[in-house]
């Protein structure tokens, strides 16, 4: 899928109760201060997300905010501790994360897929907060020929360094679209004739009975949470994985990659 996108260029964890701690950001991925974060905003440098300081005052600031706002980057709002935490360089209240991937536009996306006499095959992530379920996600995605995932600006774990090992680089070979808000992506696809499908264990369609050779996009919600109701309520079909056991639930990392080979199966 990597040639394919050139052109765009311009939960729980099982396993154990190992505990893993959020590492520090390398100096090298800060932007620190206005003028920096400002000028990486205008030249399109990828940009995971901005910390600004509470308090931070001036005609930059509504630039900046401006700026993000047209590319989706979300804005945390903070205390001056968080950002002496990240840098002891003179941040001017404003230190920016650089991003691992280059996001795109969905609508664009959707028109490239269509343009390439695909049948579009789109991932949604909802509330996944674990980096390793994601890159993991992003891997079977690829090999199951899947064209994108689509993300929200926030309620989702960062794609860094450690998503992008755990992806195999798949995070790289994929399309990946991150909105302000998945109801409005859902409308997007609806309007682009692109069905959208929930797991969801109390009903009774299975997934081997769902037409996955259609355009389809498939949510994959969180595994405390599941799949936000909003986001099941605008949903065309609600399906569940049979399951042998009366075990809980699969690692949704292991859920995606079910429905991606049952959706790989069908097409072929």
């Amino acid at each position: 899928m990597e040639r394919k996108f050139n052109a765009f260029k311009g939960e729980r964890r099982s396993g154990g109760p190992k505990k893993f701690a959020s590492p520090r950001p390398k100096q090298s991925s800060l932007i620190i201060g206005r003028q920096p974060v400002m000028e990486a905003l205008s030249s399109g440098k990828p940009i995971e997300r901005i910390y600004m300081l509470r308090s931070a005052t001036g005609d930059i600031i509504p630039q900046i905010k401006e700026k993000a706002a047209l590319g989706n980057i979300p804005i945390n709002v903070v205390p001056v501790e968080k950002l002496n935490g990240l840098t002891q360089a003179n941040h001017q209240g404003v230190i920016a994360l650089t991003g691992q991937v280059s996001y795109l536009d969905l609508q664009d996306v959707i028109s490239h897929v269509i343009d390439q006499g695909e049948t579009p095959l789109f991932l949604i992530l909802d509330g996944i907060t674990d980096v390793r379920n994601i890159g993991a996600i992003a891997r079977s995605a690829v090999c199951c020929g899947a064209q994108a995932i689509i993300i929200p600006d926030k309620g989702i774990a960062a794609l860094n360094e450690e998503a992008m090992k755990s992806s195999a680089g798949a995070l790289e070979k994929i399309a990946i679209c991150r909105v302000n808000s998945l109801l409005k992506a859902i409308d997007t696809l609806h309007l682009n004739g692109i069905k959208v499908l929930s797991s969801e264990m109390e009903t009774e369609i299975k997934l081997y009975d769902c037409d996955l050779r259609e355009p389809v996009a498939v949510i994959m919600g969180s595994e405390d949470k599941g799949v936000y109701p909003a986001l099941i309520k605008a949903s065309d079909v609600l399906f569940r994985i049979p399951m042998a056991g009366n075990f809980e639930s699969f690692n949704v990392s292991v859920a995606a990659g079910i429905i991606l080979y049952e959706a790989m199966k069908q097409r072929s």
